[in-house]
């Protein structure tokens, strides 16, 4: 075979191993090589082992199929400190990768169901930097501010009702916990069925730091479809020159509910929802990286209907309910 066909040859095989249509070949996956951690006393392992005491073995049985997974812990507490000490430290010792999920934001959730967190940007930033000290040099993947860059991008919320704040806030926070050598940060970028101009939301991740983070998160606590995300995923990392991103399968089994997009039974505990594939890592060479249950599955949206529990409360029916549907 002449130097010509061989180079060609070589050429195709490296495309069929990494290349899209009309892209270039995917970036290494960071995450090669790592094992998630499962937390032995996350509130559906609590919840399993209650059922157990109560005599109803068949429903731990069926809970099981959550609590036996790697979830990621959501850090909303005013002093984070000892949190993130306990999941960094635990994970370590069995060389595994923890997932902490940062949501403390001043003006949390616009003020709906899981309003709350820091009274402003700087007592903000010193809450990042003591979640980054507790981390230390210790492995986490980190999930930052799920729906900060969005709600502010189309308008609904954000610092000071300064879209720019929010993403200067995010873009420090990002800085501190990228400085720490074991820390891999993505910065939250919504849903599909939220952001429709991806060029807009890849510029206010520009701007909130994306570039000093490892990537960015999509469908964190909401229900649309692993390929949807995907498609959605590689836009917009085309749009940042193949920067990496993490989806949310948590909840997406059934896809998105048939619901208006903009109404509570379309992202607030719809009956419909199912469990989605187990969390795992993406291929070697991927854009798409990981594939986590960043959501706990069974954790309400808030008391959305008479009867659900507050936003972040395990809420065993639902999670039954969940892993039941799943298809």
């Amino acid at each position: 075979m002449g130097r010509g066909p061989l180079l060609a040859s070589l050429v195709l095989l490296v495309c069929l191993l990494g290349c899209g249509p009309g892209s270039a070949p995917q970036p290494d996956n960071p995450l090669t090589g790592e094992t998630l951690w499962v937390d032995p006393q996350s509130a559906p392992a609590q919840a399993e082992q209650q059922l157990r005491r109560d005599g109803a073995n068949a429903d731990a049985d069926t809970l099981h199929a959550i609590s036996s997974q790697p979830v990621a812990t959501w850090l909303v507490d005013d002093d984070p400190r000892t949190a993130t000490q306990r999941v960094v430290q635990q994970a370590e010792v069995l060389d595994q990768l923890p997932v902490l999920v940062l949501y403390h934001r001043p003006g949390r959730d616009c003020g709906s169901y899981s309003a709350g967190g820091a009274a402003e940007q700087s007592s903000y930033l010193s809450w990042v930097g003591a979640v980054s000290d507790a981390i230390g040099d210790r492995r986490a993947l980190v999930i930052v501010e799920p729906d900060a860059i969005p709600q502010a991008v189309s308008g609904q919320c954000s610092v000071d009702g300064r879209p720019d704040a929010t993403y200067a806030m995010l873009s420090a926070a990002v800085s501190d916990l990228a400085d720490n050598p074991g820390t891999v940060v993505y910065l939250d970028a919504g849903h599909p069925g939220w952001i429709t101009d991806t060029d807009a939301l890849a510029d206010a991740l520009r701007r909130s730091g994306v570039e000093q983070a490892a990537g960015f998160s999509l469908n964190v606590s909401n229900f649309v479809s692993t390929d949807d995300n995907q498609s959605y995923g590689d836009r917009i990392s085309a749009a940042l020159e193949d920067v990496q991103y993490v989806v949310d399968v948590s909840r997406n089994g059934r896809g998105a509910p048939d619901a208006d997009p903009g109404s509570v039974e379309a992202w607030c505990n719809p009956p419909s929802a199912a469990l989605g594939e187990n969390p795992h890592l993406g291929p070697q060479r991927a854009r798409a990286v990981a594939f986590l249950w960043i959501k706990e599955p069974g954790a309400s949206d808030g008391s959305c209907r008479p009867g659900e529990p507050p936003a972040g409360e395990f809420w065993v029916d639902s999670a039954l309910r969940l892993i039941r549907q799943r298809p």
